[in-house]
């Protein structure tokens, strides 16, 4: 008997008239299948699914002298994965929705459409891993310029007549570029950042573009400091829009021997000399100018180089220098 009950307990009651298991017996059953089974598999990605390879035309000739790059070690010549390939495939992952893994990138490029419209042979999973280390980024930037310098330059409106192009600077991580941001931390216990990168990017405000982003560590320290890499990369007729992280009396003199100008939030304990007191307009009044003033800027009587003239128009908002 006591055989009997452990039995009751561990195996699905039967109805002695039908033979059939009870209701409750069978979700039980059903819910244990879902369970081995695992996740449903995501279908696999068909022809119908990539859509705008035409949009590529125009992108494969530049891609093409990226063809050779990164094949040194391809002794026997046989690499079947070249850079320039693996850009349009990039590409095509970066503006295909249904393209959500390596492996579904992997799957396009096995599609008869992906290979004849991007001139592309089938990538393993393996080439494309391997990619990441193999190929120098380094050229994509000589054909992003020229693509840049393909955009139109609009007219700036009230600001024509700065005759300079106005060019935003900032070294925090912008918007569009979140996911890879996050993906460059590296934690640690306790969850904890271990490290990570800036990217100190340059912005044209009117064309509406990225000019440059030079990548350095995170900690904004000696060469990795906002202020060091702007100096480094100083172009000629710009005007550089920057917040009061970039408030260097030696970086602002390099933006203006370098035939540029600048826009700087001055820090609330600036000290300095007015000059000249300009008179303000009604226009000024307007919108929200309290002053306007040419100023000498900073106060170390013992090294005057240190110190930098500049013109300040203070709003109701801010103080700018330019």
């Amino acid at each position: 008997m006591a055989k009997d009950a452990r039995q009751s307990e561990e195996e699905p009651i039967h109805d002695a008239s039908s033979g059939a298991s009870s209701p409750d017996a069978a979700l039980l059953g059903d819910a244990n299948k879902k369970a081995r089974c695992g996740p449903k598999a995501k279908p696999a990605i068909e022809a119908s699914d990539i859509q705008g390879l035409k949009y590529f035309d125009t992108l494969k000739p530049l891609l093409a002298r990226l063809h050779d790059i990164g094949t040194e070690r391809d002794k026997a010549g046989n690499r079947e994965l070249h850079l320039d390939e693996y850009c349009i495939l990039q590409l095509l992952w970066m503006f295909s929705p249904i393209l959500t893994s390596l492996r579904a990138l992997q799957q396009a490029s096995e599609l008869d459409k992906v290979r004849r419209k991007l001139g592309v042979g089938r990538a393993s999973l393996g080439s494309l891993s391997e990619s990441v280390s193999i190929f120098d980024p380094e050229p994509l930037k000589e054909i992003a310029a020229e693509l840049a310098a393909q955009l139109p330059q609009p007219s700036q409106g009230a600001f024509d007549p700065i005759g300079k192009t106005l060019t935003a600077v900032d070294g925090s991580v912008v918007e569009t570029i979140v996911r890879v941001a996050r993906l460059a931390w590296l934690p640690k216990a306790g969850g904890k950042i271990n490290c990570g990168y800036r990217l100190h990017t340059q912005f044209e405000i009117f064309r509406s573009t990225v000019s440059r982003i030079d990548v350095t560590g995170s900690k904004p320290k000696g060469e990795a400091d906002e202020r060091a890499v702007l100096a480094r990369t100083i172009e000629a007729d710009r005007c550089y829009l920057m917040d009061r992280g970039y408030a260097k009396f030696t970086l602002w003199n390099d933006i203006h021997a370098a035939n540029s100008s600048y826009v700087c939030r001055a820090r609330d304990n600036s000290v300095y000399e007015v000059i000249e007191e300009k008179q303000l307009t009604e226009a000024d009044r307007k919108t929200g100018v309290i002053s306007d003033q040419i100023v000498k800027i900073g106060a170390s009587k013992a090294d005057d180089t240190s110190r930098t003239v500049s013109k300040s128009r203070r709003t109701s908002q801010s103080s700018r220098a330019c």
